[in-house]
């Protein structure tokens, strides 16, 4: 599987491209922060679009929307001060 990251380039939704040997690639675009609504609260969001494509020859669709929901909430409870020295 290889990740593909063209937020980087201000890319938003993207179509990654499964080259072969590859089984899978996910594709990450720009984050940006967005209005939800919680509850009766509005706060801001950071929301990151995420794509997956992969060979079916290989992968069921099930298990790659299993796995993209997965990942996606890896993301979601990932804590930035995991990264910061001393943590």
């Amino acid at each position: 599987c290889t990740i593909s990251n063209l937020g980087g380039l201000g890319v938003g939704h993207f179509t990654p491209i499964v080259n072969h040997p590859e089984a899978a690639i996910i594709g990450i675009g720009r984050g940006k922060a967005v209005p939800l609504l919680e509850g009766k609260t509005v706060t801001n969001r950071m929301m990151m679009p995420l794509a997956l494509s992969y060979d079916h020859r290989l992968i069921d669709g099930a298990d790659g929307a299993r796995f993209i929901r997965f990942f996606a909430s890896q993301l979601e409870l990932f804590k930035e001060s995991a990264l910061k020295e001393g943590s």
